[in-house]
């Protein structure tokens, strides 16, 4: 009788992590660029948490092996979707709550002047999922625009606008409201492209002057959280989004009271709410 492999596989952990796909990680193995505890790994490895495991000489932060957590953002404007600025501008990370094992993980990106819906998880697998093209779940954004907007220009870009990489299309569009030159649509679009929506209306001479996103797949952006502030998912809400890439959710994670207290305080610093302070007898 064989004793059972010990651990994971490598390309599981390091997905997990947020380094990338499986598929990605298994051609990193494969090139040699993985190292577990200083020896080049080798495809079909596996490893433990508490094994170093290095990227191109990079140590690896293992995330726990409960790594399934969700947060909602409401993005502001003047927020950059990158862990560090060169040119010292406010990140998305900034104001979100510190993770014991494991670090956020955003799903997807928008722009520095795109507000709204932004998802964190610390599994990275369930990020590389959720962005990847082939998990085809659509996003919808409330825009404003600026200029003449016709019946016809609307079914181009229904039908499909040849840009810069490719083509591109709104998969629905829905009058917003307004008047005049200014004017609310509601647009949907499969794809997460770099200024797509944008690029989209720009390419029939209408310029986007407020852009909001409102929804990703089946998760909506909470009407009472406010710009700058987070919520994290329900574990039942967060089966469903699991479910939307054909993924089990793992166990509930069970925050220490510490976390939990520090979540609670930055809550509360993003609400503008102070702790009351006991009066002295």
């Amino acid at each position: 009788m064989t004793d059972a492999p010990v651990g994971e596989k490598l390309q599981k952990i390091l997905a997990q992590a947020g380094v990338g796909s499986r598929r990605e990680m298994e051609k990193v193995i494969a090139a040699g660029r993985v190292q577990v505890n200083g020896k080049v790994a080798r495809l079909g490895d596996r490893a433990g948490r508490r094994d170093k495991i290095s990227v191109d000489g990079h140590l690896v932060k293992v995330a726990d092996e409960n790594v399934g957590r969700v947060l909602v953002y409401n993005k502001p404007e003047g927020e950059i979707c990158s862990r560090n600025d060169p040119e010292g501008r406010k990140t998305v990370f900034d104001r979100l709550p510190k993770v014991k094992d494991g670090r956020w993980i955003a799903v997807g990106r928008l722009d520095f002047n795109t507000t709204g819906l932004l998802l964190f998880t610390t599994d990275g697998e369930l990020a590389n999922a959720l962005m990847h093209p082939s998990s085809e779940i659509d996003r919808e954004y409330l825009c404003r625009v600026l200029g003449s907007v016709d019946e016809a220009m609307l079914q181009r870009m229904l039908d499909g606008i040849l840009l810069d990489d490719g083509v591109a299309k709104f998969t629905d569009i829905v009058d917003g409201g307004g008047e005049g030159a200014n004017r609310w649509f509601y647009v949907a679009l499969m794809e997460g492209r770099n200024r797509e929506v944008r690029r989209l209306w720009e390419s029939q001479d209408v310029q986007v002057s407020r852009l909001k996103r409102v929804r990703f797949g089946k998760v909506f952006l909470p009407p009472k959280l406010k710009q700058g502030q987070w919520e994290e998912m329900n574990y039942k809400d967060m089966q469903e989004l699991y479910k939307m890439v054909s993924m089990e959710a793992p166990k509930p994670v069970k925050i220490l009271p510490k976390e939990l207290e520090s979540m609670e305080r930055m809550q509360r610093k993003n609400r503008g709410i102070k702790r009351p302070t006991r009066g002295r007898g």
